[in-house]
C-alpha cells in the first residue's frame, strides 16, 4: 500500500504528448471540450481558464463522499469550474478546503480515501459509462507561485476569506490533498490529468513516489 500520508507524499507526471487546441488552450487530445470539469485549490486560475473557454459561469461542488455524485445536476453543464469536498479522517461531513474547520484545524486534515465513492464501471451496452463521462483537470500550480497569486488577489480585491493569513505551508498542504483525490480517482478509473497553470501544458500522471 502507498503511503498516503501528506509528509511524504509526491505526484509525479509527465506532459502529454498528443494535444488539442480547444479555444486556444491545450487539451489532451482524446477528451472533449463537453466532458471538461474544471478544480483546484482556491486562487489557481479556475475561473480565468472557464472564461476563456466561455464555459459554464457558476460553480459547481461535489461531495466525495456522496453516493452517486456523479449524477448530480450541478455537473449537467459544462465546462464548468467545480470545487471539491474531500471526506476527512475524523470528520463526518466532508470538507472543502476553504471550510472554516479546515482553515482552523491545527493539523492539516488527512484524507479518507475509503470513504470517496466512485462510480460504476459500465456494464451494459446502453448504460451510462460514468467513469468516462467526465475528463477531471487538476488546475495545480507550484505552491510558490500560488501562494504568489493568492496574495495578489486579496491585495486587488480583497474578497476570498480563504486569503487571509494565507501561508505556503498552508497552500502545500492545500496542493497535497488535490494531488491525493487526481492520483486516488485516476487509479479508479476517471479521466484525470494535471495543469500547472493556466497556460500550462496538460500532464498525465505516471504514480506517486513515496519517501
Amino acid at each position: 500500500m502507498p503511503d498516503n500520508s501528506i509528509a511524504t507524499f509526491q505526484l509525479k507526471t509527465r506532459p502529454i504528448v498528443d494535444l488539442q487546441t480547444l479555444k486556444g488552450v491545450k487539451f489532451p487530445a482524446d477528451i472533449t471540450f463537453r466532458q471538461l470539469l474544471i478544480t483546484g485549490p482556491p486562487g489557481s486560475g479556475k475561473s480565468t481558464l472557464v472564461h476563456k473557454l466561455k464555459g459554464w459561469p457558476d460553480e459547481g461542488y461535489i461531495d466525495l463522499s456522496l453516493n452517486k455524485w456523479w449524477t448530480v445536476k450541478a455537473l449537467n453543464l459544462r465546462p464548468r469550474e467545480i470545487h471539491l469536498g474531500f471526506p476527512c479522517q475524523g470528520y463526518k461531513d466532508a470538507l472543502a478546503v476553504f471550510d472554516k474547520e479546515w482553515i482552523e484545524s491545527l493539523t492539516p486534515p488527512e484524507l479518507d480515501l475509503d470513504r470517496i465513492r466512485i462510480p460504476p464501471p459500465k456494464r451494459y451496452f446502453f448504460s451510462v459509462n460514468w467513469r468516462k463521462r467526465y475528463a477531471f483537470e487538476f488546475l495545480i500550480p507550484k505552491a510558490k507561485v500560488l501562494l504568489a497569486q493568492r496574495r495578489r488577489r486579496k491585495k486587488e480585491y480583497g474578497m476570498h476569506h480563504v486569503d487571509e493569513g494565507v501561508t505556503l505551508q498552508r497552500v502545500e498542504n492545500q496542493i497535497i490533498i488535490y494531488q491525493m483525490a487526481a492520483l486516488h480517482l485516476y487509479r479508479s478509473g476517471l479521466i484525470v490529468y494535471i495543469r500547472e497553470g493556466t497556460d500550462g501544458v496538460p500532464l498525465e500522471i505516471i504514480e506517486s513516489e513515496s519517501g
